[in-house]
Order: C-alpha cells, then sequence, then structure tokens
C-alpha cells in the first residue's frame, strides 16, 4: 500500500488538528511491518525543517493568551466562593507558566513527542530525491500554469512530481493532504481534475485522496484504536496466513512477545491454529504447543466453547503420546 503524506499533515501535529499523535504512531508500525510503504520526498523533508518552528510558534502564541483574567466586583470579597477562586486562579497561572517553560525547553531541544515520532516515520520512509529532472519538470509545471501550487511557489509541484516518478506505475498511492491546491475549486473534498487525470494517465492506477490521516485509518484499519493493538494485529495477521512452517514459528515468537490479547484476538489465533494446515500440522512442535497452551489456560472462558474443545483435545493428545512414550500404539 502506497502513501504520500504531505508537509501541512506533519506540522499538524503541533499546532491544533483532530488527529491525535496515535495516528503517527500507527503508522510507524505499518510501515516496520511493511504493510505500507510512506514515500518522502525530500522536498518534505526540507519544508518540515523550515517550518517547524513557525507552526509551533503559532500554537505557543495561542497557549499564551490563554490566561485567567478573572476581575471580581468588591462584593465578592466577603464570600468563600471567591477566596477559592482566587486561590484556584493563582493555581491555574503557576500551573500555565510551568507548562510554558516545559515546552520551550523541549522544543528547543527537539524533545516533543511529535519530534520523535517523525523522525522515526522519516527513518524509515522511502525517500525520494528530488533531483534536476524533477526540479525540471515542476518548473515547467508553474511555468504553464498546471496545478498543484501557485506561480512562483515550486514546493508543491516539486512534491508531486516526485510522487509521480516514485510510485510504480500500476500501483494505486493513498494521498493525504489538506493542502487546498490539490483539491477541486467546485468542491475542496475532491482531489483535483486535472491532477487526476494526469496521475490515471501516467500511473495506471487510482489516487486515493484524504484530508486526514485518521481518514486513511478508518479507510483501511477501522478497528484499530491503538499503535500497540494494531502491530498485535498485523501479527496475527500474518499468524492465521501463514504459509510455511517457518513463518508459523516466527510468528510465535513474535506472539510470545506480546504480553496479552483481546478476546477477539485469541480467537483469531485458536480458529488459525485449527483450519491452517501450516499451524495444526506442527501444532506440538515445542514453542506453538506451549504458546497455544499458555492461550488456552488464560482466555479459556473467552473461547468460543466448540473451538476451545477441538484444540484442547489436540493439545492433551500430545500429553498423552509423551506420556505412552515412542513407538507405543
Amino acid at each position: 500500500m502506497n502513501l504520500f503524506i504531505d508537509t501541512n499533515i506533519f506540522l499538524s501535529f503541533y499546532h491544533l488538528t483532530s488527529d491525535d499523535l496515535e495516528e503517527l504512531r500507527k503508522l510507524t508500525v505499518l510501515l516496520r511491518e511493511k504493510k505500507v510503504k510512506l514515500y518522502l520526498p525530500d522536498q518534505v523533508v526540507r519544508e518540515f525543517k523550515r517550518n517547524r518552528e513557525g507552526k509551533i510558534r503559532d500554537g505557543l502564541n495561542k497557549l499564551r493568551e490563554q490566561r485567567l483574567n478573572l476581575q471580581f466586583p468588591q462584593i465578592c470579597k466577603d464570600y468563600e466562593d471567591y477566596k477559592l477562586l482566587r486561590r484556584l486562579q493563582k493555581e491555574y497561572e503557576t500551573a500555565h507558566s510551568t507548562l510554558l517553560a516545559k515546552l520551550e525547553e523541549d522544543i528547543a531541544n527537539e524533545n516533543l513527542k511529535a519530534d520523535h515520532v517523525i523522525k522515526e516515520l522519516f527513518e524509515i520512509a522511502v525517500p525520494v530525491k528530488c533531483d534536476e529532472e524533477i526540479l525540471s519538470r515542476a518548473r515547467r509545471r508553474t511555468d504553464l500554469g498546471d496545478p498543484p501550487g501557485k506561480r512562483g511557489s515550486l514546493g508543491d509541484a516539486v512534491n508531486w512530481e516526485a510522487i509521480l516518478a516514485a510510485v510504480p506505475r500500476g500501483e494505486d498511492c493513498h494521498f493525504v493532504t489538506d493542502d487546498k491546491d490539490y483539491a477541486s475549486p467546485l468542491d475542496d473534498s475532491t482531489f483535483n481534475a486535472f491532477l487526476w487525470d494526469e496521475w490515471r494517465e501516467q500511473k495506471v492506477s487510482d489516487l486515493r485522496y484524504q484530508t486526514l490521516l485518521s481518514s486513511f485509518f478508518k479507510q483501511h484499519f477501522p478497528d484499530i484504536r491503538l499503535a500497540s493493538e494494531l502491530e498485535k494485529d498485523l501479527v496475527i495477521r500474518d499468524f492465521t496466513g501463514s504459509g510455511s512452517f517457518q513463518v508459523t514459528h516466527a510468528m510465535i515468537a513474535k506472539l510470545r512477545d506480546f504480553g496479552d490479547f483481546t478476546a477477539a484476538q485469541a480467537n483469531e489465533i485458536v480458529r488459525a491454529a485449527l483450519e491452517n494446515n501450516q499451524i495444526y500440522w506442527i501444532i506440538w512442535d515445542a514453542d506453538v504447543w506451549n504458546f497455544l497452551r499458555a492461550i488456552v489456560a488464560r482466555y479459556k472462558d473467552q473461547i468460543d466453547d466448540e473451538r476451545l474443545t477441538l484444540l484442547e483435545a489436540r493439545l492433551e493428545a500430545k500429553l498423552v503420546s509423551d506420556a505412552l512414550g515412542p513407538g507405543a500404539p
């Protein structure tokens, strides 16, 4: 699954956005598990570094303005509620100042959580070098007045040409941006028709347009709320689809690293153990047997009764076989 995220989406995590930083954490999991390929033009990296401080400044200014300038008429001062409000006002002002000081220190040291998550994303994304050929094409676009972007501004055109060059022909791409230069002049919830036609002509594939990263997850991973759960679900998906004994053993090793599972996840593991012969045929192998035995013991009350009975019988058969010893009838 190919994905492009525009600079403004990354920068929004330093300002006001309806998306949560957890969306980026989920994306990190998808990239590490090679479920998604994020294309990262170096133009996006430059734009991000160039605009990070300005975006943070805007957010900080809004925070600085949020002061409790409470004013009370003289007649309030004889009431206990007035004293309480004054005390709470002072506590707010102290906490407000402390928060600003901590933020300013972390901003200067690039130590915000957003900094760490975005840095990790940039490290594992697919870099796209914006070479002279891409720059030349971008200049030609702007000279001709073709979207995206405005005359005299190459940034959007460079990113568009970079993605056109990077994504393989015949493969779809998910395009996440809230930059109106990519949107239709008639309806900013739809992609620009000129760019859409250009994509289909050159790539012979589909381009999926979203203005929020959360929209991408709702469409393709609707049941995932946390990055930790996404990672588990992806490993379980690979386990259930195992096509070899080797993959089964590898997925068991990964699954053992997780501390717990939801009822749905436990049931999916049990279903796979019974229905996938690349798991079922080696269910007596020590690592597989021990893992499934632990799943049954811990989630017995949450597993489908029929499947639980079948799996328990298969697991117990190993104990009987071991007790009888080799060569026993």
